[in-house]
């Protein structure tokens, strides 16, 4: 995973700090956390309970709700939470 992530451009909203499953990122405010985990190539975002799939982001509407992960230790579906400073994301499901 890279240190740094930019959205290019004339983007005025100020880049900050999270951590994805222990390790730092620095990303645009606001960005859904669904589209920054996408373009840090983490795909997997969690398995599913019963067979142990790996599950990714489906819908990018907030419907599927297969892009559920941990954010400061409260489930989130990553489509609908806009990143914030200092936020801590697990991909471990809602397990």
């Amino acid at each position: 995973m890279a240190a740094t992530q930019t959205s290019g451009g004339t983007d005025p909203r100020p880049m900050v700090s999270i951590t994805i499953d222990g390790t730092p990122l620095a990303v645009r405010e606001g960005d859904m956390l669904a589209t920054i985990l996408a373009r840090a190539d983490l795909k997997r975002l969690r398995h599913s309970p019963r067979a142990g799939a790996p599950r990714g982001a489906f819908c990018y509407m907030g419907v599927c709700q297969e892009c559920a992960l941990h954010v400061d230790g409260t489930i989130r579906q990553a489509c609908l939470t806009p990143a914030r400073a200092g936020m801590r994301v697990e991909r471990r499901g809602v397990l």
